[in-house]
């Protein structure tokens, strides 16, 4: 006999999105009758090339929605010559992937899939490993990169050459109530955006308008820009753990608990907080951030949830999904296999302007002078001047900087070329056929901040570029050093290998692939000064609280 207190609800009960789907293959699915009842059978190869197609197409193309909210950046009076710049540059680049040969941005992330599986779905219960093979196949047929290493000791590391392990995660459950289908969410998420996502270990206390703004505001602020902004922002409040508060915040940047319910009830489900959302929305608009360089834009949206929780926890989890908003639905039905349709026709969003109508002056810098030479011209800019750069870099990121640092530490010389060159924090893309470059935009700033000053010690780093703010080590090295960072538009890496690199050549270390020490060429490369030799940091003048406090309650 049912139990008349027995109240069950989902945590997360989602409805049905309204997505436009398009066919990939009627080929892999059938049914069969059983017990009364009618299931769906999906083979192996469904599953593959339903992956294999979704990791291509996230590599490749976005959602209108987010390009949309770039062209209105565009059109918004109140944004800044830096805002628009960055979108109208992000927006180049969605035009320049959605070619299909050079992906949107150069970390082509962890490929991560979670599934929904009817209880009317059968397949061989390898699923995984089918899953895991459309991740291998676009990983290593088209122009990805292979970022995942494997842990050969507790010390020891190698690249998989491959991108796997990918990260699935299956769930016994009916999509949007039904039992017959099979619903997979695909995400590509890059080290940047990854590593920007929080959790927090608050209590009650933080549980009113007041104490969650201006815990909000600490934590957004400390977000900066090596994510690549302006992002889609995700909050949870709450949560039967901290792990789920995490991965529900993952799932709503994504745009995928936007169904959710929008007000909470006895039974404890999980709901969204529109009102919050709004409030917070303005509060990003008001830091000054911007879209990585200054202005309104370091959010598109927000995305607020309210979870259940212990009585004793209050988890608060933050993340969020970047410029390269990767993601998309696949469901598998009676019908065939299907897949969210993505925009393949970006231009259409393209304004009728040039780079002429948005910016002031731009100061061309010409990196094949000396060292010296490029640090007076430097010298006299002020921090947020853009400037453009042609001549040579020397690319190096995480693991070479480990081994000049330990040539360092045994008393040899900092190489020539980082003495002789500004260098930039990156990591390419494959380069295509007949292609001087793969997509090969900054990586994370803040990385390689513990170095810097050592470096700088030794007359390398004296020029740095990459994305992101760095820490106050970095502005006081520079100080002392009489060196600079220049901060790299984060996310176009497809229009940057296309128009602004010319020539690719491993300097050093190539046993690392991407990793290597490289030398590069570019023409008219788009930068921002950051930190002067000074100890003037643009990020600095942002991080001071707000002086008029973000009013809380329902929006008039």
């Amino acid at each position: 006999m049912p139990d008349a207190d027995f109240d069950f609800s989902e945590l997360l009960p989602t409805g049905d999105d309204q997505a436009a789907f398009r066919l990939i293959t009627a080929d892999g699915v059938s049914t069969v009758e059983a017990a009364g009842r009618t299931f769906l059978q999906v083979e192996r190869e469904a599953l593959r090339l339903l992956t294999e197609t979704a990791m291509h197409d996230i590599a490749h193309y976005l959602r209108p929605a987010h390009l949309a909210q770039l062209a209105r950046i565009l059109d918004d009076p109140e944004a800044s010559p830096n805002d628009r710049f960055v979108a109208l540059d992000l927006l180049k680049n969605a035009n320049i992937a959605a070619g299909g040969v050079l992906p949107m941005c150069q970390d082509t992330g962890t490929a991560i899939v979670a599934g929904k599986r009817g209880r009317h779905v059968l397949t061989d219960g390898r699923d995984e490993e089918a899953i895991s093979r459309g991740v291998y196949d676009a990983y290593t047929r088209l122009n990805l990169r292979y970022s995942q290493l494997a842990p050969l000791t507790m010390w020891e590391e190698r690249n998989t050459g491959s991108n796997l392990p990918a990260q699935v995660e299956l769930y016994a459950k009916d999509p949007h109530g039904h039992p017959d289908h099979y619903e997979l969410l695909f995400m590509a998420k890059g080290g940047g955006s990854a590593n920007k996502s929080y959790v927090f270990q608050e209590t009650k206390a933080v549980l009113n308008p007041t104490a969650m703004m201006r815990f909000l505001e600490e934590k957004i602020r400390a977000l900066g820009t090596a994510a690549c902004p302006p992002y889609h922002l995700a909050i949870v409040v709450g949560g039967t753990s901290a792990e789920f508060a995490l991965k529900t915040a993952k799932y709503a940047s994504a745009k995928y608990l936007d169904t959710l319910p929008t007000a909470g009830s006895p039974s404890g489900h999980g709901f969204r907080d529109l009102d919050l959302e709004l409030q917070v929305l303005e509060l990003t608009r008001q830091l000054g951030i911007g879209a990585q360089f200054g202005g309104k834009y370091f959010c598109h949206d927000v995305r607020v949830v309210r979870l259940p929780r212990h009585g004793a926890s209050c988890p608060v989890a933050i993340a969020v999904s970047c410029s390269a908003d990767r993601q998309a639905i696949g469901r598998i039905t009676p019908e065939g296999v299907f897949l969210e349709q993505l925009e393949t026709d970006p231009a259409r969003f393209l304004p009728d302007v040039t780079d002429e109508h948005l910016d002031d002056d731009v100061v061309r810098i010409d990196l094949s002078r000396p060292m010296a030479e490029i640090r007076a011209a430097l010298t006299k800019l002020p921090v947020k001047t853009r400037v453009s750069l042609t001549g040579p870099l020397v690319v190096a990121r995480d693991i070479a900087h480990a081994k000049i640092k330990d040539l360092l530490d045994a008393g040899q010389p900092m190489p020539a070329y980082l003495r002789d060159h500004p260098i930039y924090y990156a990591g390419p893309a494959k380069t295509p056929e007949g292609y001087a470059s793969g997509s090969f935009g900054p990586t994370t700033a803040g990385r390689m901040d513990s170095y810097v000053d050592a470096f700088q010690a030794a007359g390398g780093s004296l020029v740095m570029l990459a994305k992101g703010n760095r820490s106050k080590a970095v502005t006081d090295a520079c100080a002392r050093h009489g060196g600079f960072y220049l901060g790299s538009i984060g996310g176009p890496a497809a229009r940057l290998a296309q128009d602004c690199i010319k020539k690719v050549e491993v300097l050093e270390y190539a046993e690392l692939g991407m990793e290597a020490v490289w030398r590069i060429e570019v023409e008219d490369f788009p930068a921002f000064v950051v930190v002067d030799d000074k100890g003037n940091d643009f990020f600095a003048e942002t991080a001071a609280p707000l002086l008029t406090r973000i009013p809380v309650g329902p929006p008039a």
